[in-house]
C-alpha cells in the first residue's frame, strides 16, 4: 500500500459517522434484539433438544450476489461444489441481478443449487460505507427463509474455502456441543498473504465471516438491515456475531484456515478499503 492509499483509506474511515438519532435507535433496538432473540434460544433449543443433527445432515449454503456471475461462478461456485461432504443444498441469491448471473448459474447442471434473484431495495442511507456494512443483508435473509437444511454455512461470490470446510465444521461443532463456529482465515491485501487476526466480541473469538457455520435453529437471528446505525460492530457479519454471542449461544473457533479472502480482479485489497479506494466507482455500480 502506498502512501496515497494509505491517506485515502485513512481519511475515508474518519468519516464514518452517524446521526445521534441513528445512534439512539441502534441503542434500543439492540437491547430489543436481545431480549426477543435471548427468549427464542431457549425456546428452539428446548424445542429441538430431541432431533439429531450430527447423521449426514443437509447441510445450506448460502451466498447473496450482484452483478458479479464470473467471479461468482470461479470462486463461490467452484469452492462448493468441490468440497467433500456431498450432502448440501446451495441457495444463491440475487439481489436485483442484471448481468448474466441466472444465465451462468443455471447452465451449471447440479440439482443442489437454486438461484433466486429478489427485486433491489435500498433499505439504508445510500453510500458505498453502509452498502459494505448492510448490501447483503436482505438477500441473506431471503436465503435463510429457503434454507432446509440442519445446518447452515455463509460464503460470499468472491470467497474460496478449502475443499473439507463443511465436512471440518460438522465435525468440530460435533466434538465440542456447538451451535455456531468461526474458522481461521488466510487473506491477501496489496499482494501480502497474511493472516487477518480474529476479532474478539463479549470474550468470543470471530472469525472470518465466510466460515460462518451453524445449527439451523438459529435460523431467527436474522441479519440487521439496521446495524450501519450502530456506533461499533457496524457490519453486519460482527453485529450478528456480536447479537449470537450476547445471549448464550454455544460457540466456538477452531484455528484450522477454511476460507481464503482474495483482492477481485483489478483490485489490490477488499472490505471497507476497497470500497473507499474505488468510491466513484462502487457509486456507480450500485446505486447509479
Amino acid at each position: 500500500m502506498n502512501k496515497k492509499q494509505k491517506k485515502i483509506i485513512s481519511d475515508g474511515r474518519k468519516n464514518l459517522k452517524n446521526t445521534f438519532i441513528d445512534l439512539i435507535f441502534s441503542f434500543f433496538y439492540q437491547r430489543y434484539l436481545n431480549i426477543i432473540e435471548g427468549i427464542l434460544l431457549k425456546y428452539f433449543r428446548f424445542k429441538n433438544k430431541k432431533n439429531d443433527f450430527f447423521n449426514e445432515p443437509l447441510i445450506t449454503i448460502f451466498t447473496p450476489t450482484f452483478n458479479r456471475a464470473s467471479i461468482l461462478k470461479n470462486r463461490a461456485i467452484k469452492a462448493v461444489l468441490k468440497q467433500s461432504y456431498k450432502n448440501f443444498e446451495y441457495i444463491i441469491v440475487g439481489d436485483g441481478c442484471t448481468d448474466n448471473t441466472e444465465e451462468i448459474v443455471k447452465k451449471i447442471k447440479d440439482k443442489r443449487i437454486k438461484f433466486f434473484n429478489i427485486k433491489r431495495k435500498i433499505l439504508y442511507k445510500k453510500n458505498v460505507e453502509n452498502l459494505w456494512f448492510v448490501g447483503p443483508v436482505r438477500a441473506m435473509n431471503f436465503a435463510l427463509k429457503q434454507a432446509k437444511g440442519k445446518w447452515l454455512a455463509r460464503i460470499d461470490d468472491d470467497i474460496i474455502w478449502h475443499k473439507d470446510h463443511l465436512k471440518r465444521s460438522l465435525e468440530y461443532c460435533k466434538k465440542n456441543n456447538l451451535e455456531f463456529m468461526t474458522s481461521a482465515t488466510e487473506a491477501i491485501k496489496f499482494k501480502k498473504k497474511f493472516k487477518p487476526k480474529p476479532y474478539k466480541i463479549n470474550n468470543y473469538t470471530m472469525g472470518g465471516a465466510n466460515s460462518f457455520f451453524y445449527i439451523s435453529y438459529l435460523k431467527f437471528f436474522k441479519f440487521n438491515i439496521h446495524c450501519w446505525k450502530k456506533s461499533i460492530n457496524r457490519v453486519n457479519d460482527v453485529d450478528f456475531f456480536d447479537r449470537i454471542s450476547t445471549v448464550g449461544t454455544r460457540i466456538g473457533f477452531s484455528k484450522k484456515i477454511n476460507n481464503y479472502v482474495l483482492p477481485r480482479p483489478n483490485e489490490s485489497t477488499w472490505g471497507l478499503d476497497q470500497v473507499i479506494l474505488k468510491k466513484k466507482e462502487y457509486m456507480k455500480k450500485y446505486f447509479a
